[in-house]
């Protein structure tokens, strides 16, 4: 049984979708009218949902787009993207290791400052089964304060060197929401850009990323990380991720680039429950035509529900790790890669 929402429906079509609704027997719905315009909730299965479509040939707008909805669901676990000569196919997941270069994030904090030390354990990571390396030279950590694009630049940039230096192939992606250090870091040789704040802090950073032909991630955050904890509220969490995701995506698409990831953000802007639901509910995330990167590694929501301090946290960041590649996930973000790359090669046997 899958689900269908259709929001935002004016009037004028609301009445005819719900007579053409109510001919279909095999389709269950709930409808709720919200005022200005309604929504309504499908309940079936993808060929009761191809018969709405066909239905829909008056309104090419929403026929369109409930077309490209099923698609992309459909033909989620077909999605590939080719990075640094290297094919992703998404029908498994892959490990993205994360690499802190900063004195105050909440794991590894100020453990690899050194270069040579963070160039070090990124290679270690590597050889042991990491796809990409996410280098943060700036702390996102519920609190923190934002850096200089000169300071957040000095500590990354020495760092991807050394790593290309021993490891040409490398796939190195940076970890920034600065347009100035994200075309440092692409000048120098990373290959992704992952942007916590979606680019809602510099839009130029699409243009940059289209430039230089590289990937992009892109994050959902409520606020900032300074405030972003501080009682986060939302109508609906799932569904105003998934529009921010899908508003930044398309900008992101239109402007020429090519490999998009979406990331629904968890703890960024999060309670323990919005992040429990956004877990149940990633596989909505998939109709949106793009590979879901997640980071769940070691955050603070696992240990409040297990009373756990950041170093214990492994095992159960497996645990859900598991679950949201279950769910749709096709590049985890974490900590641990020798973990990450057994629960990928596991589930890579299993789905």
């Amino acid at each position: 049984m899958l689900g269908l929402e259709i929001r935002k429906i004016k009037d004028d079509y609301f009445n005819k979708a719900k007579v053409r609704f109510q001919k279909l027997s095999k389709l269950s719905y709930f409808i709720e009218n919200t005022g200005d315009s309604s929504r309504i909730l499908l309940l079936g299965n993808s060929k009761n949902f191809r018969e709405i479509t066909e239905k829909c040939s008056d309104d090419k707008n929403i026929q369109n787009i409930l077309d490209k909805t099923i698609n992309n669901f459909e033909n989620y676990d077909s999605l590939s993207y080719e990075i640094k000569g290297k094919q992703f196919n998404f029908n498994s997941a892959y490990v993205m290791g994360i690499l802190n270069v900063t004195p105050d994030s909440f794991s590894n904090g100020g453990k690899y400052l050194n270069p040579d030390q963070a160039a070090e354990h990124g290679i270690e990571m590597i050889d042991k089964g990491a796809d990409m390396i996410d280098i943060g030279g700036e702390s996102t950590r519920p609190g923190s304060d934002s850096i200089s694009e000169e300071e957040e630049s000095k500590r990354i940039i020495p760092v991807i060197q050394k790593i290309l230096l021993e490891r040409p192939i490398a796939i190195i992606s940076v970890d920034t929401k600065k347009n100035i250090v994200a075309s440092k870091a692409l000048q120098h040789g990373a290959v992704i850009i992952n942007d916590i704040s979606g680019f809602t802090n510099d839009l130029k950073l699409v243009e940059t990323t289209k430039k230089f032909s590289a990937s992009l991630a892109i994050m959902h955050m409520l606020g900032n990380p300074k405030t972003m904890q501080q009682n986060p509220e939302y109508e609906n969490v799932v569904e105003e991720i998934y529009d921010f995701l899908s508003a930044q995506a398309e900008i992101a698409a239109n402007s020429g680039i090519k490999n998009i990831f979406i990331d629904p953000g968890i703890g960024f802007g999060k309670s323990v429950d919005h992040n429990l639901e956004i877990i149940q509910r990633l596989s909505d995330f998939k109709s949106l035509g793009y590979p879901i990167l997640i980071g769940l590694s070691r955050k603070s929501f696992l240990g409040k529900i297990l009373d756990l301090d950041v170093e214990n946290r492994d095992v159960p960041t497996s645990i859900v790790e598991t679950l949201s590649v279950k769910n749709g996930a096709r590049i985890i973000r974490t900590h641990n890669v020798e973990y990450g790359v057994q629960v990928c090669k596991l589930l890579s046997n299993l789905i």
